[in-house]
């Protein structure tokens, strides 16, 4: 073929898609259904079966709703666990929206630091661009959140409820980056009339003043200290009174966060397994005790891990590409929900390395894994998975995974670090080799 497209090679492509039955067919059924509808596979469900040899009651599914919290959910979702076994509760939520208001707060003055860092870099550098492109976004990782909970703790849900922002955040993200990138240019042209760093740090105070104000407004006050009232299974009382954040968190969930670390599958020629990585300008919290790493093993080491916790009764937090031949509406992360290849008469081969290599795909959305189906020779044939997307689609807001595109499209878990093997341990303590900042491995979780 030549560089243009001619008259003739339309003419061919036409009477190639004439001469195929098949492709009329799928044209028909697509301009009727639509594409994942059209390709849908009847037998998934018989192929999936929502049965788990191993599973952890987890309560009842939360709801994001249009926000990009998935992060939050997923690791709220299975903190909460603790709190409930300790107290004995039917169920409940953590507060989604506090964690919200001190992680806008902290992304803010992320954003202004790696501003005032890079004044000397040119505005339309790679640099530069990339920390512009999205200074407020609702996504993170798992290290983002373990440092807003050190410094802020957490509370419950009653104690600073939902608003209409924070279950539609897209208003609020729009006019705080607007606000930001008005900041950035406010400091690199004060820079470049000569301001020294004192100078700028001093507008920079003033404009954290004005985020404060606007996440208020948006999102209300956080509570500083409160008292919490509730029932447990036995209708029993409780009353847990005058506390911060901080404190509930240590006494009533008693994580040591120290040692809740993350694994990824990262299978690329850039990242040998068994070294630990970080993300240039990836983080939330200044000076926070966790910033961004993660160890990286092959998929069966993930496998075994998750494995290992679930078998000790506790929940794994993980980060995949949801967005893959899945089935949202129906609650299928399998392979085989949609025959795309038959449909279109092609494949789609790329392994998991050349979507990252290629751009094609990288860490979406963070759910939680709460079972897996094991078969006479403890290899996992299916994972259960709670979703933060209400009720309303899946089984109850639960998923099935198949074990294929759990190895395929997941790219990081958390887990207690317990259950390491002492090689995995002693490669988790190595200095992180530092990636750039816009490597896949620096994606944020925050479907909607």
């Amino acid at each position: 073929m030549e560089k243009e497209i001619r008259a003739e090679d339309l003419q061919r492509f036409e009477d190639l898609f004439n001469e195929s039955k098949v492709s009329q067919v799928a044209m028909n059924a697509v301009a009727h259904a639509g594409v994942l509808d059209a390709a849908r596979n009847v037998s998934v469900e018989r192929n999936n079966p929502f049965a788990f040899s191993i599973e952890v009651d987890a309560g009842k599914v939360c709801d994001q709703k249009q926000s990009g919290r998935c992060w939050m959910f997923a690791a709220l979702n299975v903190m909460r666990l603790s709190l409930m076994k300790k107290l004995n509760l039917d169920n409940m939520e953590l507060s989604q929206n506090y964690p919200l208001f001190y992680d806008k707060l902290e992304k803010a003055n992320y954003f202004l630091e790696n501003m005032l860092e890079t004044l000397d870099e040119p505005r339309e550098g790679r640099v530069v661009s990339f920390l512009l492109h999205d200074p407020l976004g609702d996504g993170g990782q798992w290290d983002m959140f373990r440092s807003l909970v050190e410094k802020y703790g957490v509370v419950p849900k009653d104690l600073m409820p939902e608003t209409a922002v924070s279950s539609a955040t897209a208003v609020l993200r729009k006019y705080m980056t607007t606000k930001l990138r008005e900041y950035a240019c406010e400091l690199r042209t004060a820079h470049e009339a000569g301001e020294d760093m004192d100078s700028l740090r001093a507008r920079k105070d003033a404009m954290m003043e004005t985020i404060y104000r606007m996440l208020c407004i948006a999102l209300g006050k956080p509570p500083v200290r409160f008292t919490w009232e509730t029932r447990d299974k036995d209708k029993n009382f409780i009353r847990i009174a005058d506390i911060t954040p901080q404190e509930f968190f240590r006494t009533y969930i008693g994580w040591n966060l120290k040692d809740m670390v993350t694994v990824i599958n990262a299978p690329t020629k850039d990242k040998p397994y068994g070294h630990t990585y970080t993300v240039q300008y990836l983080g939330n919290v200044r000076g926070g005790a966790y910033p961004v790493k993660y160890l990286n093993l092959p998929m069966d080491d993930l496998r075994d891990l998750t494995i290992r916790q679930l078998k000790d009764g506790r929940p794994v937090w993980f980060g995949s590409d949801v967005g893959q031949f899945s089935d949202r509406k129906g609650g299928y992360l399998t392979t085989d929900a949609y025959d795309l290849g038959g449909l279109f008469s092609t494949d789609f081969p790329m392994t998991k390395e050349q979507r990252l290599d290629y751009g094609e795909s990288l860490m979406t959305h963070a759910m939680v894994i709460t079972g897996v189906d094991l078969d006479e020779n403890g290899k996992p044939l299916r994972w259960k998975v709670e979703n933060s997307w209400g009720k309303e689609r899946g089984r109850d807001g639960y998923y099935v995974m198949n074990d294929e595109w759990f190895g395929e499209f997941s790219y990081q878990i958390l887990l207690d670090r317990k259950y390491f093997s002492p090689a995995q341990s002693e490669a988790f303590d190595k200095d992180p080799i530092i990636l750039p900042p816009w490597d896949p491995m620096g994606s944020l979780a925050q479907s909607l």
